[in-house]
């Protein structure tokens, strides 16, 4: 389907041809129409689907046809479950919508208020928010909630993960009983759709793949190996196959630092990013990696959410994640917009079981590639990795339940290091 077929306004469908866009993406053409005709969503879309722009777009043709008279409130709210994430929706807000005339705005915890509380009083359309430093400014009367027109929960599976669903239900007790609302989850696991049947009114479902499958264009390869010849192993792969830009994931915030050292004194550039660093200091490390000036950027789960790199070539497990769910999000980061990709894990044998549940997930037996010299001891035992963060959730769940409502985005930074120690 082309852009020029769903008749947007010619200032957002200049902004399209600026960055080069011409056919929608399966999600972009299935979501747009419905959502331009005032519809509920509910869609099953993994990362480098297009998402954004397929609520984006509408949202942006949907306000531009209704002018902002006297003080601007808040009519589309955007939530997503990290401050990457939100940064990156915001950047699309305003690359589609650079030629309205809407204000928009993005809010996350870790960083001064102060800048967003002088946002928030001069007035915006569109905000992108977190939800803990969300509640902080509706707790603190910076913001009013009550003429949202959009509701978009983008990633809502890692916002259910990460504890925010009492957080997501008190927002939402904040807003209009009458808005449009899409709800953007990477699968329809049982808990989305019970949230989905207490936000959304008859909607529509869209799924662009199976659920929980990853995408056939993703190679996927595990090599055997000892844990304590990974590292070993990861600057062999490397160098090897002169990979100039990889994504490693690690299960902690103290093994991301610790590759990263190794690989560096390997002669491979390398940084990290993880829950414990400042969001400047994560900022830098991730531009520092889309420009190539490091090679490898090491990272955790949650860091590494909203992390948007054109063609990436290759991610790699340097840890198998507890969750398998993790791992359609970790190789998804490749593969995107068409592009082929390849996904590598360093699967020793303390992870079988982790490896089992994947492969379970996604449906498919995964290649197990042996390399020379870094073939597995037959005699290590096993010393299966417990699975933390499925504990950590029921805490967060209870805690979050009990806790007052003032302090929230410093908790929502704390959630960065309660889960699984990421």
């Amino acid at each position: 389907m082309s852009f020029e077929t769903l008749n947007l306004n010619p200032q957002i469908e200049r902004a399209i041809k600026e960055v080069g866009y011409t056919e929608a993406t399966p999600i972009q053409a299935e979501a747009i129409p419905a959502i331009l005709d005032g519809k509920d969503l509910l869609a099953a879309a993994q990362t480098g689907t297009g998402k954004t722009a397929a609520f984006t777009l509408p949202m942006l043709q949907k306000l531009s046809l209704k002018k902002s008279s006297g003080k601007r409130y808040v009519r589309a709210l955007v939530l997503t479950p990290t401050r990457e994430l939100a940064a990156q929706v915001h950047q699309s807000v305003r690359t589609y919508g650079k030629y309205l005339k809407l204000k928009s705005a993005e809010i996350y915890g870790g960083v001064n208020i102060q800048p967003q509380t002088r946002t928030l009083r001069n007035g915006v359309d569109i905000l992108v928010a977190t939800p803990g430093r969300l509640l902080d400014h509706v707790n603190q009367g910076h913001i009013d909630l009550s003429k949202v027109e959009f509701l978009v929960l983008d990633e809502a599976d890692r916002m259910l993960d990460m504890g925010f669903i009492h957080d997501i239900k008190k927002i939402i007790s904040d807003l209009p009983h009458f808005k449009q609302s899409l709800l953007f989850s990477a699968t329809f696991s049982d808990e989305i759709k019970r949230l989905s049947k207490s936000i959304l009114q008859d909607p529509v479902m869209i799924k662009v793949a199976a659920d929980n499958t990853t995408a056939d264009r993703i190679k996927q390869t595990v090599h055997p190996v000892d844990k304590s010849k990974k590292a070993d192993l990861l600057s062999y792969l490397i160098g090897k196959n002169n990979w100039q830009q990889v994504l490693v994931f690690t299960r902690t915030k103290h093994g991301a630092d610790k590759l990263s050292k190794r690989l560096a004194q390997d002669g491979l550039p390398s940084t990290s990013i993880h829950g414990n660093k400042t969001q400047a200091a994560r900022m830098k490390a991730l531009k520092a990696f889309k420009d190539g000036r490091v090679r490898v950027l090491v990272a955790t789960d949650v860091a590494a959410r909203g992390i948007d790199i054109d063609k990436l070539g290759q991610v790699v497990n340097f840890d198998l994640p507890e969750v398998a769910e993790d791992y359609v999000h970790r190789i998804g980061r490749t593969g995107r917009a068409g592009n082929a990709g390849e996904a590598y894990s360093l699967v020793c044998i303390d992870e079988k079981h982790l490896l089992h549940r994947i492969e379970k997930l996604t449906n498919r037996t995964i290649e197990k590639v042996m390399i020379d010299g870094f073939h597995p001891d037959p005699s290590i035992k096993s010393e299966p990795v417990k699975q933390r963060r499925s504990q950590n959730r029921r805490r967060s769940f209870s805690n979050r339940g009990n806790q007052s409502q003032n302090g929230r985005s410093s908790r929502e930074g704390r959630n960065f290091s309660r889960r699984a120690n990421a």
